[in-house]
């Protein structure tokens, strides 16, 4: 019987605030793809330049979510949160004001950081104001659907911006929403801190960024210029370092990050189906609007329309998963989702360079429909396992893990369609690339559509294996969680 009390109207008003943080964070990086062309001609930003601006952010904010996670707990998390989007309005002026491209990577960096404090922190204030765990799913289901929409509206949002306004308009769209935080955070959301936390620990802050930043860094360069030297190295200095970082934290007696959350099975096996969720759905989302634009020939624009369906109904699955939930038990919930998945990933492997349009799109309406019950499950799951006080390092470690399932996914899956493309062309085509070999028999009908049939096998390796590795998960699921009731179960006292 469920004796946690039923949240009130106060409790849903503070879910619109934290939702409109999420909200934010997602179309502040979907608005930019389209901004960048006009920042980088007036600002004169060179081709690392312009990489920088999109990167430095992603990297800043994997870098310092443990540390933030982990500082609200001991500070408060509302403190962090507010003093976060105060740090991200007067950052996002001013970004919008650079003067030169080396100021806008800078203050991108910065906003990394802030996001930082805002991510966990509001993820982490659901779990203190929600107590009921059929509210606190629904509750996360939302917040989740409402950071999986701004990235589905971002570039429609840029797009009406940048028709009438400068570039600079697209970092000033931030600022009403840290206003809206701002004025109604402090009435609405509750503090809470862990008043038996120790001091933060300088050392594990710094291996934390020593050990994230290189792996991050690494998995993006390798996927855009493929296992070289230097990201290969980033790599192993990266796990190196991780290595040190989580030694220190069984050593100390308040650890930067309580390691003991992973003795949890509901809470370890959730993260590791978040992560492995994430690598899939981003390796094959990359693959597939790459078959979209260069083996479809459809323009950029067209390629983005079509993206649009599989976003809506991941949104729409999003906030089914905990309504599911009530009926049926989470894990077959969780289970079904993942079969379904593993379905439309299935799908895809039927496209063909004639016909691929409509089974890749279709594939992903079913495989976005279906990764979305899991993921909201997911994360409810995580923070209900999570014990109150440990609520900003689980928000953390949930956050992080997503940013390297993406990086993972688009690294791994991208090589293997990379692999499987390069071994399917024929002689006389010398592009490493689906869009340098367009380019180069452009003149030649018959090595063209080799090509495109080189790059068609490399989406159905990358969808063959993700509904394998679709199917192993439901298994996992079912197995592990099946008997488990979701709530908060103490971690054990340090040794």
């Amino acid at each position: 019987m469920n004796t946690n009390p039923a949240s009130g109207r106060r409790a849903w008003i503070a879910l619109a605030v934290l939702s409109s943080i999420a909200l934010l964070l997602s179309i502040d990086v979907s608005v930019l793809y389209l901004a960048l062309p006009h920042m980088s001609a007036e600002l004169g930003a060179t081709g690392p330049q312009q990489l920088w601006i999109m990167d430095i952010y992603s990297f800043m904010l994997a870098g310092f979510l443990v540390t933030m996670g982990t500082l609200g707990d001991r500070i408060g998390r509302r403190r962090l949160l507010l003093a976060g989007a105060a740090a991200f309005g007067v950052l996002s002026v001013v970004a919008a004001f650079s003067a030169s491209a080396e100021m806008l990577v800078l203050t991108r960096a910065l906003l990394g950081v802030a996001g930082a404090t805002l991510m966990p922190s509001s993820m982490a204030l659901i779990r203190n104001i929600f107590h009921d765990p059929k509210q606190m799913g629904a509750a996360i289901g939302i917040w989740f659907s409402c950071f999986m929409g701004g990235m589905a509206v971002g570039p429609f949002v840029g797009g009406l911006l940048l028709e009438h306004f400068w570039w600079g308009s697209a970092f000033l769209l931030g600022v009403p929403f840290m206003l809206v935080v701002l004025l109604a955070g402090p009435a609405v959301l509750p503090e809470y801190r862990d008043r038996t936390a120790g001091r933060l620990d300088p050392v594990s802050v710094v291996l934390s960024l020593a050990a994230i930043l290189p792996l991050i860094y690494g998995l993006k360069e390798v996927a855009r210029g493929g296992w070289q030297l230097v990201p290969v190295a980033a790599l192993v200095a990266g796990l190196a370092l991780g290595a040190v970082f989580v030694r220190r934290q069984r050593r100390l007696a308040d650890p930067l990050l309580d390691l003991r959350l992973f003795g949890n099975r509901a809470f370890a096996s959730s993260l590791t189906l978040m992560l492995l969720g994430g690598v899939v759905m981003a390796g094959i989302t990359l693959t597939a609007t790459t078959f979209l634009q260069s083996v479809a020939g459809l323009s950029p624009l067209a390629a983005g329309l079509w993206m649009v369906p599989p976003s809506l109904i991941m949104i729409v699955a999003l906030s089914a998963g905990p309504m599911l939930a009530r009926r049926v038990q989470p894990a077959y919930v969780m289970a079904g989702g993942l079969v379904l998945g593993a379905a439309g990933m299935a799908l895809m492997t039927l496209a063909t360079p004639a016909n691929g349009v409509a089974f890749v799109i279709l594939g992903l309406v079913v495989a976005q429909a279906g990764i979305a019950l899991p993921m909201s499950l997911s994360n409810g799951i995580m923070m209900a396992a999570a014990p109150a006080e440990k609520a900003g390092s689980a928000a953390a470690i949930a956050e992080t893990s997503g940013e390297f399932g993406v990086a993972v996914g688009v690294a791994a899956l991208g090589s293997l369609a990379a692999a499987v493309f390069r071994a399917g062309l024929p002689e006389g085509i010398a592009a490493d690339t689906i869009a340098g070999a367009a380019a180069e028999t452009a003149h030649q009908p018959v090595l063209l559509e080799a090509a495109r049939a080189a790059y068609t096998s490399g989406l159905h390796a990358v969808s063959g294996l993700g509904a394998l590795v679709f199917l192993g998960m439901a298994v996992l699921t079912v197995v592990v969680l099946r008997e488990r009731v979701v709530k908060a179960e103490p971690v054990p006292a340090a040794a």
